[in-house]
C-alpha cells in the first residue's frame, strides 16, 4: 500500500482526521484541490467560526490538537435565545441557557476557520506518519476488496486500504462510489463576517429569532482594544445578496436594528462572505473501502454550532474502530460498523435543525407569537431545559 488512509478534501474537517489519524500511528495522505487560506485578509479566507463543543474539545486534545488551539479559542458561557418576531424589531423573550446549570465547563471554545487552518497544518507538518498535498484532488476511485485505488488530478496512482471522503457537501469520492443524497433547500444564503461593538460580550453567544433566519453573534477575542463577535445573519437569497452589496454605513445602520442592539452599535470588521444554506444526508455512509465524513456526509445550517462538531463525532467513531481492529482497517465490518453508529445520530440532528431553521423563517405574525410561546414553555421547564442542552452538547451523539 502507498498509505494506509487517503483523506480526500483538505477542509477543518480533513485537517483534523488527517492528525487525529496520524497520531495514533497510521500513514496518511491528505490532498485537496485547494490551497488552504491560513490569513484573515486574505482573498478567500473563511471568516466564518466554529464552537467546538465539549465532547469536541475533548477529542481535539487526545489526538494532539487542542493545546496549540487553546490559546485562540473564546469561551462561551451562556448561549442566549431571543425572539424579536413581534410588530417591532426589539426583544419580547430573551432566555439564557448558562453552561453552569449542566457543567462546571463552558458549552464551547470558539475559534476563526482561518486560523484553524493555519494551527491544524503546523500540527501536521510534525507528524511523520503524515503528508499533505494541497493543489492536488482525487480524481477517480476504485476499489477491490481488499484496497482502494485512487488517481490524483497530479497523475499519481495511490493503493490504500481507506478512503475518507471529507471532500464538501457535492463530494467527488461520494459521486465515485454511487452514493445518493437527500437534499433540503430553504431559500437562504448566510452572511459571515467579524463586528467590534461597544458592549462587551462577556462571553454570552447571541441568537436573534425574527425571520429569515437567526441573526447570531459568537464571542471573539477583542479586535484593535474593542469587544468583537462573529456573525452569521441568514436571511432569504435575494435579500442575503442585497445586504452583502450594501455601502458599509447603511449594513451598519441595518445590522445593528437586527441585532436590535443588544451590543451597541456594530461595527464592521471585516470584509463580508456569503454562503448558500441546505440540510444534506447521504443515503448511507460507506462503500466499499470508503467512508464518508463532515459535508460529504450530512450538512445542516449553522444553528446550534452542530455541523463540525457532528463531524468530530464521524471522526471519533472512526478513528476508534480503527484502533480497535488495526489489521483490518477499511473492511466491510469496520465500514458497517462506522455506519450503525453514526447514521441515526446524523438523521436525528439533520432532521432537528431543518425544523429549527423553519421556525427560525417564520413572517406570519401568528406562527412568530407561537414561536416565542415555545420557547417559553422550554426554558420554564428546568427538566426540559437540561435536558435539550445536553442534547447539544452532543449527549448520545455515538
Amino acid at each position: 500500500m502507498t498509505h494506509d488512509i487517503l483523506i480526500s478534501g483538505g477542509g477543518i474537517a480533513g485537517l483534523v482526521a488527517a492528525a487525529a489519524f496520524g497520531e495514533a500511528g497510521f500513514s496518511v495522505l491528505c490532498v485537496d484541490p485547494a490551497a488552504p487560506v491560513t490569513d484573515r485578509d486574505a482573498a478567500g479566507s473563511d471568516l466564518r467560526t466554529t464552537a467546538f463543543l465539549q465532547p469536541a474539545k475533548d477529542f481535539l486534545d487526545q489526538i494532539g490538537l487542542w493545546d496549540r488551539l487553546a490559546p485562540y479559542a473564546t469561551p462561551l458561557q451562556v448561549m442566549r435565545i431571543v425572539d424579536a418576531g413581534g410588530e417591532d424589531p426589539e426583544p419580547r423573550v430573551v432566555k439564557e441557557f448558562d453552561a453552569a446549570d449542566i457543567s462546571d465547563q463552558p458549552f464551547g471554545w470558539n475559534l476563526p476557520n482561518w486560523l484553524l487552518r493555519r494551527e491544524i497544518l503546523t500540527r501536521l507538518a510534525e507528524l511523520d506518519r503524515v503528508e499533505f498535498r494541497p493543489g492536488t484532488g482525487a480524481a477517480t476511485l476504485f476499489t477491490r476488496m481488499a484496497e482502494a485505488r485512487v488517481t490524483l488530478t497530479d497523475g499519481s496512482r495511490i493503493r490504500t486500504r481507506l478512503v475518507i471522503a471529507a471532500d464538501g457537501r457535492a463530494s467527488p469520492m461520494r459521486q465515485a462510489a454511487g452514493i445518493d443524497v437527500r437534499t433540503t433547500r430553504f431559500g437562504q444564503k448566510a452572511l459571515a463576517f467579524a463586528v467590534t461593538h461597544p458592549i462587551p460580550h462577556c462571553n454570552v453567544s447571541t441568537e436573534i429569532h425574527r425571520t429569515g433566519g437567526p441573526f447570531t453573534l459568537v464571542p471573539l477575542p477583542d479586535w484593535q482594544g474593542r469587544p468583537s463577535s462573529a456573525v452569521v445573519w441568514m436571511e432569504e437569497g435575494p435579500k442575503a445578496k442585497a445586504l452583502s452589496e450594501m455601502d458599509v454605513p447603511d449594513f451598519e445602520a441595518e445590522m445593528s436594528t437586527r441585532s436590535c442592539h443588544l451590543f451597541g452599535p456594530l461595527s464592521l470588521a471585516s470584509r463580508r462572505t456569503l454562503w448558500p444554506i441546505i440540510a444534506q444526508e447521504a443515503e448511507r455512509l460507506t462503500a466499499e473501502r470508503l467512508a464518508l465524513v463532515a459535508e460529504a456526509a450530512h450538512v445542516v445550517p449553522p444553528i446550534g454550532a452542530q455541523g463540525l462538531n457532528m463531524s468530530l463525532s464521524d471522526i471519533r467513531t472512526l478513528l476508534e474502530l480503527a484502533q480497535a481492529a488495526p489489521d483490518t482497517l477499511g473492511d466491510a465490518t469496520m465500514l458497517d460498523a462506522y455506519h450503525k453508529a453514526r447514521i441515526g445520530d446524523i438523521r436525528t440532528r439533520v432532521a432537528g435543525i431543518t425544523l429549527l431553521n423553519r421556525s427560525s423563517m417564520l413572517s406570519n405574525p401568528l406562527l412568530r407569537d407561537a414561536r416565542a410561546a415555545g420557547l417559553n414553555a422550554i426554558y420554564d421547564l428546568k427538566p426540559i431545559r437540561q435536558s435539550l442542552m445536553q442534547l447539544g452538547l452532543g449527549a448520545g451523539s455515538k
